[in-house]
């Protein structure tokens, strides 16, 4: 009886320490079925973001939090991309043209009427300005097939606007026993068309035999296919007349080699013995001259020139075959 009374005081004494392992045994065999805490939500985004994105506030919404941590944090990454409207909010760059040229903006205001004159002024294109030039189309040596050495010119200026322009022409040749033949001209210019001037002036004759005078009117211009043309009427005392008619061409082998063919024909109403000219066609004149332009300024040639006279004349030869070597300048 004295052991079963010890035995069960040792029982009575055990049992809050049995009660207290048992509770402690139970909390560490279920403590994988009590929920974790939830993680911490997302940043939401301020602003419009919240009303464009309301679908996601379920995330506030009872008993739609996440599981775990692991799951909010995959949310997160979702969630990281909707984070990108609030960068697009800001304005977008219009894409630059292949040369990275930004036109200037259209004129907010429409320009106050002005004058022409007023209105070339402030562009500054000065259309209306007054200009130059002089070209010596040939300055050259020539040597015939008899030995004969002259010296021969033809030149041409002009001076104004690009409608009404005052033009100088003169052409003539210098040989051992002076100016030979030769001729110059003063004429007022009026373009009638893009590529066309109507002419009118006079024209002096000096050189061999009595000076010569005329009056002037014609046209010059390119005619289709680039050819250079002049063609002028002249009319002089004792009821002389006379046509020139002139053409060339430029044949660019390149754009500094050139060679040039040209043609004139001079055609006479009447006799005129002192000065070597009959009626008719009285001289053809074709030459072919093949220059170098170093710049358009300056271009040296060389070239063959043949001259045809017709008639009875005896101060010049009927036909005259010469080379030629020169240069061209342009002021």
């Amino acid at each position: 009886m004295k052991t079963a009374r010890n035995a069960f005081a040792v029982l009575l004494l055990a049992m809050p320490w049995l009660a207290c392992a048992q509770d402690g045994m139970s909390m560490s065999g279920h403590e994988h079925h009590r929920p974790s805490t939830p993680a911490k939500p997302a940043k939401k985004p301020a602003g419009n973001a919240k009303d464009a994105h309301g679908a996601h506030d379920m995330h506030d919404m009872p008993g739609m939090q996440p599981a775990d941590a692991h799951t909010d944090h995959a949310q997160a990454q979702d969630h990281a991309g909707h984070d990108m409207p609030m960068d697009m909010s800001m304005p977008a760059q219009p894409p630059l043209p292949p040369n990275d040229h930004v036109p200037p903006p259209p004129p907010q205001h429409q320009p106050a009427p002005m004058a022409p004159e007023h209105m070339v002024e402030m562009m500054q294109m000065d259309d209306l300005a007054k200009r130059g030039m002089w070209l010596f189309d040939r300055l050259e040596r020539t040597r015939g097939v008899g030995g004969d050495y002259a010296t021969a010119w033809e030149a041409e200026g002009w001076w104004g606007s690009d409608t009404n322009r005052v033009w100088l022409r003169t052409e003539g040749e210098r040989g051992a026993e002076g100016t030979e033949d030769a001729r110059a001209e003063v004429l007022w210019g009026h373009a009638f068309s893009t590529f066309w001037d109507w002419q009118l002036g006079v024209r002096h004759d000096f050189g061999h035999g009595p000076d010569r005078q005329w009056l002037a009117f014609g046209v010059q211009g390119l005619a289709p296919y680039w050819f250079e043309t002049q063609a002028t009427f002249y009319a002089g005392p004792q009821g002389r007349t006379a046509l020139r008619l002139e053409t060339s061409y430029d044949l660019r082998f390149t754009q500094r080699l050139i060679l040039q063919p040209k043609l004139e024909l001079n055609v006479y109403g009447k006799d005129d013995p002192r000065r070597g000219i009959r009626s008719g066609l009285s001289n053809a004149e074709a030459g072919l001259r093949l220059r170098y332009e170093f710049s358009r300024r300056f271009a040296p040639y060389v070239g063959v020139d043949h001259t045809r006279r017709f008639g009875e004349s005896t101060s010049f030869p009927r036909r005259e075959t010469a080379w030629v070597a020169g240069i061209r300048l342009w002021f």
